[in-house]
């Protein structure tokens, strides 16, 4: 046989190249990879762009968009630049490699490896830092677009006198840039040393000098502007001081100059940048005297003054000045600190009035009369009863409530009455059939508006319903009431095309619909499908037939979403509410401004302030982490729950945060004057801002630096006692009258007990109705000090252990058949004293949703435990006690006191107008003793009478 070269075994394999076919199957593979690459980013960018658009919010897509564009290749050809720049001088400065050493022997296999690419490589470190620098640029576009469209507050700061502005616009884009300077001289710094050793610019090993006199003169130079930002650096920390955060009187969130600071770290700031500047002259000088020694040995000064007067002295000053008189020298800056963060939280109008806490009127008749005038009692918890709107009022399984409802105001019975609200929205999970074509076809959206008296409820506990059933009827005035956004629409759906929706069922069957909204984004165009089966992962969207001409996807469908994704600049309200506004139901949602670099004003973390017993999986908390000095409700916001429109208003037409914002996204804000007066009617204080100000107010609703240094002044807002979860009871909206008021606001409550304590230290109210002239007041009622007035766990114990309530809620419970469950306590000022009223909820066996069955109330030491708000009233401010008139003869007469009858009543009533008077003058000593002097007259007088009815 013919050898063929395989040897004595067979053919030999020969290893080659491979064919031609398989490098253009791999080369083909490898473009259909990029190019579905290439899709999936292109898919991103079209979807967002076809939603912005058809929101009519297209300008805040494209001006976010081409400032991170424009930011991205900025600083990414900066970066690149700078390190490209260095590396090339680098290469140029080399030194002639005649004499090898042993060092530069073992450097020259990469040298060789590197020649043939050099250019290559140059290129790809400096696309690889100018990409990773881009990057992370064009995150800084919100802090870009404050700097350049920065308003100016108005308001200085003490210790520099600059305008706030400053602090809040301008220093962080400063600061991002001193950032970026230090990387980029890094960088450099790092890419030249690193081409001058291999190159032999730099020596470690090998005998003689270290560095050429090039690549000394090159790296002083970098080492002299790394200096020079560094005295930059130390000027800036000057100005940052103003907001600097801090452990001071027991909290990590105290933010501005203390004594230290102005006295030590301030000084030591001014030193060590002139310090610097010298140090980075002398790295300068070496490209004329090429020695490091002079740079060097002012580096080590500078060190070595950074560890002396920026660390040691500050801290000599505060053990030997600052602690031995710390109250008197932190005084100043301590009244800085509080003047700011009242201005920065708008809590510095808020007006504090003493309250006696106890009842200033014996009266028991005028008690009674005045509870009924006082406040409207919502009986009616958002936070027990959407079980029961769901069983009474869901009507399908494929609706659903919220697990909390909304308090709002209609007008019922030609009266304006606090009402619970929620909304029928769609709930995917209750679908007969879960199905691509019923999950988001077919049943595309809720149905309705149910609405119930928040002052009473029926004769069997269930509520009061003034909006109800399907379609919706009641008073409410004529709406569109299909919701095809809501807070648990989160799905998205297919509507307008050929095929029809389910618009509700009722007992004559399905009702077909068509969904004829602006809202929504048109599939006619394929490459849009396309777009939308990448974007969403359902390929079906690309070849379904049920897609067809007029077909339209809805997405980003709750109110939060909607709002964020058009104003990402906005913080937003946890609790978005429906309101019927202009024959549509419509999402109001309260928005936020806020910064970080107010100076002096303490900072606190909004997820962890507005965080309540609600807020776990029930309610959302606001912007988690997000720490802040400076807030403001700045934008209402409406959401349109049919067509999903989203319409932004100027609420605080003073805040510079938001006019920095109007500049930077020219017309997304409407102006004030253009909410109508139907949606005004139904505007609200928003809850979380109150959460924010009333954690504030425990610490700073003290004006005067000594009481606030001394911490004896601190209170805290106590924890829900009917959730039971260790975490702050909730504000309650409420209609009451306040001690200085003459009618009922609409209002949003809360209450505060000592720190570390659980009687009462204080009762806040903010006036919630946007319509009054006084909207956002905030009205604080502070108990005597002395006083130990029940707080909400006390009164909570109290009526769970009385005698006479006790038994009652065991029957209730039906030897453990039935749940009881306590709703909301309500506290309302009274005459002096504290009215506290709680529902009582039972869940009744074999039933999952609860009824009101009875109202609890106390005032002072009296307990009312009855089926109604009225009898319980009636129970509390009992006629007992009081003085009855004697039957009618029909000729008017006089009784005849008994005298030691009436010298008590005398004393009583001496006593009272000493107490008033010292009340009005906050004599709290003298107030105490009156109130003495006042029990002991009442007692005299009711032993009196009681000797007398036995004698009679």
């Amino acid at each position: 046989m013919p050898d063929r070269g395989g040897g004595p075994t067979g053919p030999r394999i020969r290893l080659g190249r491979p064919s031609r076919r398989t490098r253009t199957l791999l080369m083909t593979l490898g473009a259909l990879i990029v190019l579905a690459i290439a899709f999936v980013m292109f898919a991103g960018f079209w979807t967002d762009w076809l939603w912005y658009r058809s929101v009519h919010y297209s300008s805040v897509f494209t001006t976010t968009l081409w400032t991170k564009i424009g930011l991205f290749f900025t600083f990414g050809l900066l970066m690149a630049a700078a390190v490209g720049v260095n590396i090339y001088l680098a290469h140029r400065l080399r030194p002639p490699l005649s004499a090898m050493s042993l060092e530069q022997q073992s450097l020259d296999r990469y040298r060789m490896g590197i020649a043939p690419y050099k250019k290559w490589v140059l290129l790809a470190v400096c696309a690889m830092v100018g990409l990773i620098a881009g990057g992370s640029a064009s995150g800084q576009w919100r802090t870009w677009l404050l700097y350049t469209n920065a308003t100016q507050f108005g308001t200085k700061d003490p210790q520099f006198h600059k305008d706030v502005a400053f602090y809040a616009f301008d220093l962080p884009w400063y600061r991002f840039l001193l950032s970026f300077g230090f990387a980029a001289v890094v960088l450099g710094l790092v890419a030249a040393a690193l081409v001058h050793y291999l190159y032999g610019g730099l020596r470690i090993t090998s005998p003689g000098g270290r560095a050429t006199a090039a690549a000394t003169g090159h790296l002083s130079v970098l080492l002299g502007i790394f200096v020079s930002l560094k005295a930059v650096a130390y000027w800036l920390d000057r100005y940052g001081l103003a907001v600097k955060s801090s452990d001071f009187k027991a909290t990590t969130s105290w933010t501005g100059l203390r004594y230290v600071d102005a006295n030590a770290y301030l000084p030591a700031k001014n030193i060590l940048f002139a310090i610097a500047i010298i140090c980075a002259l002398l790295f300068f000088a070496t490209l004329w005297r090429r020695t490091w020694s002079l740079p060097m040995i002012g580096f080590g000064l500078m060190v070595l003054s950074a560890i002396l007067i920026g660390g040691l002295y500050p801290a000599i000053v505060q053990k030997f000045q600052v602690q031995p008189n710390e109250a008197a020298k932190e005084a100043p800056y301590i009244q800085k600190n509080i003047d700011a963060t009242r201005e920065a939280y708008g809590i510095g109008g808020s007006k504090v009035s003493p309250y006696p806490g106890t009842p200033t009127t014996p009266n028991k008749d005028i008690l009674r009369a005045d509870a009924n005038t006082t406040a409207s009692v919502r009986l009616l918890d958002p936070n027990v009863v959407s079980p029961t709107f769901q069983q009474l009022q869901q009507t399908r399984g494929y609706y659903a409530f919220p697990s909390t409802l909304d308090v709002d105001r209609y007008t019922t019975d030609k009266k304006e009455q606090d009402t619970v609200v929620g909304l029928r929205e769609l709930n995917v999970n209750g679908i007969p059939e879960n199905n691509w074509i019923n999950d988001h076809f077919k049943y595309t959206h809720g149905y309705g508006m149910v609405a119930a008296k928040g002052t009473n409820a029926l004769a069997d506990g269930s509520p009061d319903f003034t909006e109800k059933d399907l379609p919706a009827t009641g008073t409410l005035p004529e709406y569109q009431q299909r919701i095809y956004y809501g807070e648990q629409t989160k799905q998205y759906s297919i509507v307008g095309g050929p095929t029809k929706e389910i618009d509700y069922t009722d007992n004559s069957g399905e009702k077909a619909y068509t969904y004829t909204g602006k809202s929504g984004v048109g599939l006619d165009n394929p490459i849009t499908r396309a777009a939308y089966a990448v974007s969403f992962g359902e390929p079906q969207i690309l070849y379904s037939g049920a897609i067809g001409k007029g077909s339209k996807v809805l997405y980003n469908r709750t109110p939060k979403e909607r709002v964020e994704a058009v104003a990402p600049w906005l913080t937003i309200d946890g609790d978005p509410y429906p309101s019927v506004v202009d024959g549509h139901v419509k999402w109001i949602v309260d928005a936020y401004t806020t910064t970080n670099g107010y100076p002096y004003a303490s900072r606190t973390t909004l997820g962890d302030t507005t965080a309540d017993s609600l807020t776990d999986g029930q309610r959302t908390v606001l912007a988690q982490q997000n720490q802040v000095n400076y807030i403001r409700n700045s934008v209402k916001a409406t959401v349109d729950a049919y067509d999903g429109t989203v319409t932004l208003y100027q609420w605080d037409a003073k805040d510079p945060v938001l006019k920095t914002w109007m500049k930077a996204f020219p017309g997304t804000v409407k102006d004030k004057s253009e909410i109508s007066p139907d949606l005004m009617a139904h505007l609200r204080y928003p809850q979380d801002l109150f959460k924010v100000q009333r954690q504030l107010l425990t610490r700073y609703h003290v004006t005067k630096a000594s009481t606030f240094y001394s911490g004896s002044e601190v209170w805290q807002v106590p924890d829900d006692p009917a959730a039971k979860t260790g975490k702050s009871v909730p504000p309650y909206y409420l209609s009451l009258k306040m001690p200085d008021q003459s009618a009922q606001a609409f209002s949003l409550t809360t209450t505060f007990t000592p720190n570390g304590r659980d009687n009462l230290s204080a009762f806040m109210a903010v006036d919630a109705d946007a319509t009054s002239k006084d909207y956002g007041a905030i009205r604080l009622l502070q108990l005597p000090p002395n006083t130990t007035v029940d707080g909400p766990k006390q009164v909570q114990s109290k009526l769970n252990s009385d005698n006479k309530v006790a038994p009652q809620i065991n029957l209730l419970k039906r030897g453990g058949d039935s749940t009881v469950e306590y709703g909301n306590l309500l506290t309302v000022p009274l005459n002096g004293g504290l009215l506290y009223v709680e529902p009582v909820y039972v869940r009744g066996a074999g039933t999952n949703y609860p009824l009101l069955r009875k109202v609890l109330v106390t005032y002072g030491n009296q307990i009312g435990f009855q089926d109604t708000l009225e009898a319980a009233l009636n129970e509390v401010f009992s006629s007992e006690g009081t003085t009855q008139p004697p039957p009618s003869t029909g000729q008017p007469t006089k009784p005849t006191p008994d005298p030691t009858v009436a010298a008590a009543l005398a004393d009583a009533q001496k006593a009272f107008d000493a107490g008033q008077a010292a009340l009005k003058a906050g004599d709290w000593a003298k107030y105490g003793q009156t109130q003495k002097d006042l029990a002991a007259a009442l007692q005299r007088a009711a032993e009196a009478e009681q000797k007398t009815a036995k004698k009679g």
